[in-house]
């Protein structure tokens, strides 16, 4: 680690080709696969304060414990800490190639260091909002719902304890909002486009209940809690992984809604919110969007996940570029756009 400057995630993903790098970061994701020719490999992800990497580490990768000045040499295959190494602090070198038209990160040199000098909670990355602000917009959303809404979410989120959990946990494992406050962040900015959505509908004659596009923006990812952990890093549970957070969600919530005696037109209409919200049922929803507070939701789900990718891989190009590699996730190449101005540099430059 010593021979090369240490540089953050976000500093290596801005890397071209064939340049050499050294970072420190927690592993988030580490799995082992096996190539054409039966030889082992790992996909890794790794984060940090900045952001997070994927990178892949092949079988003639080195691999190394560091204690102080002691340097000892490892077996993936066989030792326990490299088997155990998810949630743990790492440093690594590696080379950034190109594979299918794309930056790919090969990691050549993996270091397990002092967990107590390098604690992995220090590598987390946090949303960059603060939770008081994050907190004093949740609230004013709450209280600005009539009743019944408003007492029923004061209830759940603030007597029942939710809002602790809620408040710290990822979006994600990767993609978007995936890190420390995410879920969050991102339930909302799903609220306020929605909101302001249902208020330009509202004044177009179309009838929406603003109260429940509130409380469906705000609950549409409730199962989340119980598909993703923290340990430190985002991490898939069981239940995530076999049953899904829109089902998971809907069943906690109806459950929710019964114990509270919430009126029970209401709990189905921001019950449909939380089924259908991913839009289709190729990405998961059970059921489509059939109302029009359960559209504008789920309008509003789709346009902050596809903001959020927008915003990440503009961050990560370089200034001389203005149109990014092709992006899977969103099936598109994108482009900068023209220069901000006004509230749209300003957020540009908190974000």
């Amino acid at each position: 680690m010593k021979e090369k400057k240490r540089l953050t995630v976000e500093e290596t993903r801005r890397l071209s080709k064939d340049s050499a790098f050294s970072l420190l970061g927690v592993v988030s994701r580490l799995v082992r696969k096996k190539d054409r020719n039966d030889n082992p490999f790992w996909d890794i992800s790794v984060m940090d304060g900045t952001g997070q990497i994927d990178g892949k580490i092949w079988g003639n990768s080195e691999w190394w414990r560091l204690r102080g000045e002691e340097r000892t040499r490892l077996d993936p295959l066989a030792d326990d800490e490299v088997l155990n190494l998810e949630g743990c602090t790492a440093g690594l070198q590696g080379k950034v190639v190109e594979f299918r038209d794309q930056n790919q990160y090969n990691f050549n040199v993996v270091y397990l260091v002092d967990q107590d000098k390098y604690p992995a909670h220090g590598f987390v990355r946090r949303s960059p909002f603060s939770d008081e602000a994050m907190e004093a917009e949740f609230r004013s959303l709450v209280e600005g719902c009539g009743e019944p809404v408003r007492g029923f979410l004061e209830r759940i989120f603030f007597e029942r304890g939710i809002w602790r959990e809620f408040r710290a946990w990822p979006a994600a494992v990767s993609v978007h909002h995936a890190y420390v406050g995410g879920l969050l962040e991102h339930s909302l900015s799903v609220a306020r486009a929605a909101v302001a959505l249902a208020r330009g509908y509202v004044e177009s004659g179309v009838p929406v209940d603003v109260d429940v596009v509130v409380a469906g923006s705000l609950l549409h990812d409730l199962g989340k809690l119980e598909s993703y952990r923290l340990s430190p890093t985002p991490q898939v549970t069981l239940p995530g992984n076999v049953v899904d957070h829109i089902v998971l969600g809907y069943h906690r919530f109806m459950s929710l809604a019964e114990e509270a005696g919430f009126d029970r037109d209401r709990a189905l209409a921001i019950g449909h919110i939380l089924v259908s919200h991913h839009g289709s049922r190729e990405f998961g929803s059970p059921v489509l969007p059939a109302t029009a507070e359960a559209m504008i939701v789920s309008a509003a789900d789709e346009l902050d996940f596809k903001l959020y990718c927008w915003r990440e891989q503009i961050a990560q190009l370089d200034a001389a570029r203005d149109v990014t590699d092709f992006v899977p996730t969103l099936q598109r190449r994108l482009w900068r756009g023209a220069p901000p101005a006004g509230n749209a540099k300003a957020f540009t430059e908190q974000g």
